[in-house]
């Protein structure tokens, strides 16, 4: 086969192979540019916490969670469900404890982790599941297990995922966020975890683009010279 048509059919077929995977990176990045960051990062459905000052009388002193929680690192003072908490850091991990009686309020129970959800949930919708996750689905994969998935009536299926230990909203997410990692998915090629930007398959079609600008590019003079031999010939 000449050198002409081999270039020929090998850009024929790369081109072929990387028109498809862009029109996948033209949708993704027309997708993740047209929905705003801040709707997928979904802050809009967490209520904002009032900030007011909590009434320090008759709440329990840290010092007496040392013999709760061994190995006490930090106590951080907090509201939630509308009395005083402590969120206790201690070598055995992270606990709840009821700043006004010292009794330890983690793992929360479903009920409360349903309640928990309610409250820091910004829209109207009410609770439609709540789910105690020892595998955590792919959605939050980084995020440490065990976790209460909350699941909210309304567009989009908002979730919640709440601490047990804690209480502590971890992430939230929602169909916007989801068909957005979905996107990521098919822009960066890693269809394994969703994370590796670098991964061996879009290494291998950045290759594979290289390739087919340079037959391309090899196509383009070559037609201009055979234009030029047809001039002189004419001549």
């Amino acid at each position: 086969m000449r050198l002409p048509a081999l270039a020929r059919t090998t850009h024929k077929w790369l081109a072929l192979i990387i028109a498809v995977q862009a029109v996948f990176w033209t949708l993704s990045g027309v997708y993740m540019t047209a929905v705003h960051i801040d709707i997928i990062h979904g802050d809009r459905l967490v209520k904002a916490q009032p900030s007011a000052p909590i009434d320090l009388t008759g709440l329990v002193e840290p010092a007496h969670l040392l013999h709760l929680a061994p190995g006490l690192r930090s106590v951080r003072l907090e509201r939630q469900l509308g009395r005083p908490v402590y969120i206790v850091e201690s070598e055995g991990g992270k606990a709840l404890f009821d700043a006004r009686t010292g009794a330890k309020l983690s793992p929360l129970t479903e009920a409360q982790a349903r309640a928990r959800a309610k409250a820091l949930f910004a829209e109207a919708g009410d609770v439609v599941s709540a789910e105690f996750i020892t595998k955590a689905p792919l959605e939050v994969q980084t995020r440490p297990v065990p976790l209460w998935r909350v699941e909210f009536e309304g567009a989009w299926r908002p979730t919640f995922y709440i601490s047990p230990y804690t209480g502590e909203l971890v992430t939230r997410r929602h169909d916007l966020w989801r068909t957005f990692d979905f996107m990521w998915m098919l822009h960066i090629m890693d269809y394994d975890d969703r994370q590796d930007v670098n991964n061996p398959l879009i290494r291998i079609f950045t290759w594979v683009a290289v390739a087919t600008a340079a037959t391309g590019g090899w196509l383009l003079l070559y037609s201009f010279r055979k234009k030029r031999r047809v001039r002189k010939a004419a001549a």
